[in-house]
């Protein structure tokens, strides 16, 4: 049973290749720019995974020691958090360590200083979704101009003589293009309302996170 089930799979996964090698083949050249589009689509999608793993913005860790700072601080234990912070390569370790290095100063210098570099960090979150939003515009047009080109010489070839059942195998194979940048599209539409969503909530807890470590660094807190 299993070497039959091993041949049934090693004989269907050549034709499913062969079916989508058919399928690109048929929709013409614009499926080169839509190839290289999907490329890229899948590319700026699994950069922003990365990107926004809890490692790179908000170590759990890293927030923990965060919410303890004013403990840390009063038992004059914070000297390993600041090195955390200083030494760490997350979103949140770049901020917290900018925080800190203003520590003492009035709360309105920390928060200029903190929210500078917000900027710049956000600026990082939002990496990459530009490239998302030029694959879904993109992509459909791509299709639609196969498609339309596609038409326009099947449309040139009619004639009083011209093999109707042809040109309906035609047609068909035209709107391959429009199928395929769509198919690239939809997911790409998708990932970049999730990421869209994730950055915004990783931004409130930036910013709730920030606030209290600028609070904790104030002058007046400190002498307190």
């Amino acid at each position: 049973m299993f070497e039959t089930l091993m041949q049934t799979s090693a004989g269907a996964t050549p034709g499913i290749v062969q079916t989508a090698w058919d399928f690109l083949h048929k929709g013409g050249i614009f499926m080169i720019p839509l190839g290289i589009t999907s490329v890229v689509g899948a590319a700026a999608i699994v950069y922003k995974f990365l990107s926004l793993s809890p490692a790179r913005v908000i170590p759990m860790e890293l927030e923990k020691q965060l919410n303890k700072f004013p403990e840390l601080a009063a038992g004059g234990a914070e000297a390993g958090l600041i090195k955390g912070a200083e030494n760490g390569a997350s979103a949140l370790a770049r901020l917290a360590a900018n925080a800190i290095r203003h520590r003492g100063k009035p709360q309105s210098d920390i928060t200029a200083a903190v929210e500078a570099s917000a900027r710049l960090e956000v600026a990082r979150l939002y990496s990459g979704i530009g490239v998302l939003d030029i694959v879904i515009t993109v992509a459909p047009l791509l299709g639609l101009l196969g498609t339309a080109s596609g038409l326009v010489t099947i449309f040139q070839g009619l004639s009083d003589a011209a093999d109707h059942l042809a040109i309906a195998r035609g047609i068909a194979e035209a709107l391959n293009t429009t199928i395929f940048g769509l198919a690239i599209a939809v997911p790409c539409v998708i990932a970049h309302g999730y990421f869209t969503r994730r950055i915004e909530l990783l931004t409130v807890r930036l910013e709730s996170l920030l606030a209290d470590l600028t609070d904790a660094c104030r002058g007046d807190s400190i002498n307190g």
